[in-house]
């Protein structure tokens, strides 16, 4: 709750800061374009690179773009 001065409380409500961005992936060797948080660019930096990160996220967190993005993102570094 937010508090005022007045000792009123409100109901506060955060969002993910979504943005639209283009990932370079080194196994498909082309960008690939996600909606992904703000939070998630940081994360990719930190493990990485976005071939590295995708690999390891469980599928059920994954949008059905992302997922299709791991299935080939595999497939490249498995044959």
């Amino acid at each position: 709750n937010l508090v005022s001065h007045s000792n009123v409380k409100t109901k506060k409500w955060t969002k993910p800061n979504i943005q639209k961005r283009r990932l370079f992936s080194e196994a498909l060797n082309r960008f690939v374009t996600l909606r992904i948080a703000n939070s998630t660019v940081r994360t990719i930096d930190h493990v990485g690179g976005f071939d590295r990160f995708i690999i390891r996220q469980p599928s059920d967190v994954l949008s059905k773009r992302a997922l299709q993005v791991q299935q080939r993102v595999r497939r490249v570094l498995q044959g």
